[in-house]
């Protein structure tokens, strides 16, 4: 009697999952909108990340009216009217920078290397980060228009427009918070990275028509003032909240976002895929 000896069945030890997120954009969009929200989440628990979108907001305008303003328009009431659409881009505009700032203290704490172990797309991290940034700096808005009608600041604007300029200051946040990305990625230090985010927001923002008319200031600074970008957004926003011309200076700031993000959005995250 003779046996039949049977080959052993091959065993198959399973590899990690495909890294589909990579390629495909839906996938980008959906691990960028998971990250985002658990950066939301960790803001709310973190009652001093809240500082920046509830409180600076707040502290900004008041300095500006009550120390500003009657030197400038005569009384603050009348300041307060011209001051907070400005002060609404230009806080907007100083928030972004701690985008790069966060990330570089993030790199520095190892989490992207943990990203990079999973199956996401590379570019997930950085969308989640400027997605969380964006819901906070909507939630900064929300709060100095209040915070301003509780003031006195009145607009016949209505609701359709005070979510358009909402939008609009987004859309230039959203566009600068890839070049403080970029900056991040190149310096290492995160302080050092708030240094040179300093020396890029104050001649946008107090270069500009913000805190005063460009017609006070010397010529040669108002040719500056005139192309600034965020001159621009502010009178889009002035228009939308308290009447007068919108379509000019709202098209004028939407071109000069896109046209920063195209640059710098590529620059970020080729810097990025090489530093993680």
């Amino acid at each position: 009697m003779t046996t039949t000896a049977t080959a052993p069945t091959p065993t198959t030890v399973p590899g990690p999952p495909p890294r589909t997120g990579a390629r495909h954009g839906p996938s980008t969009l959906r691990h960028g909108t998971t990250l985002a929200w658990r950066g939301l989440v960790k803001t709310v628990h973190s009652p001093e990340a809240l500082i920046d979108v509830t409180l600076q907001p707040v502290i900004f305008l008041l300095l500006f009216v009550y120390v500003f303003g009657g030197a400038i328009a005569g009384n603050t009431s009348a300041y307060l009217q011209f001051a907070l659409p400005g002060v609404l881009v230009q806080t907007v505009i100083f928030a972004s920078a701690g985008t790069g700032t966060g990330l570089a203290d993030d790199l520095h704490t190892g989490i992207f290397d943990r990203f990079r172990s999973l199956p996401v797309s590379r570019a997930a991290p950085l969308l989640g980060a400027i997605g969380a940034d964006l819901a906070r700096y909507a939630t900064s808005g929300v709060i100095m228009l209040g915070f301003g009608a509780i003031l006195g600041f009145r607009t016949s604007a209505g609701p359709a427009a005070i979510v358009a300029a909402l939008l609009l200051v987004m859309a230039f946040a959203f566009a600068l918070c890839w070049v403080f990305t970029a900056l991040a990625m190149v310096v290492r230090d995160p302080r050092s990275v708030q240094g040179l985010g300093a020396l890029i927001s104050l001649p946008l923002t107090f270069g500009s028509n913000v805190f005063v008319p460009a017609s006070t200031m010397p010529g040669w600074l108002q040719g500056w003032v005139d192309v600034n970008p965020v001159s621009k957004t502010a009178d889009a926003v002035r228009g939308l909240l308290l009447g007068g011309p919108v379509a000019g200076p709202a098209g004028t700031a939407l071109l000069w976002a896109a046209g920063i993000t195209l640059v710098f959005a590529p620059i970020a995250v080729t810097l990025y895929r090489r530093r993680t």
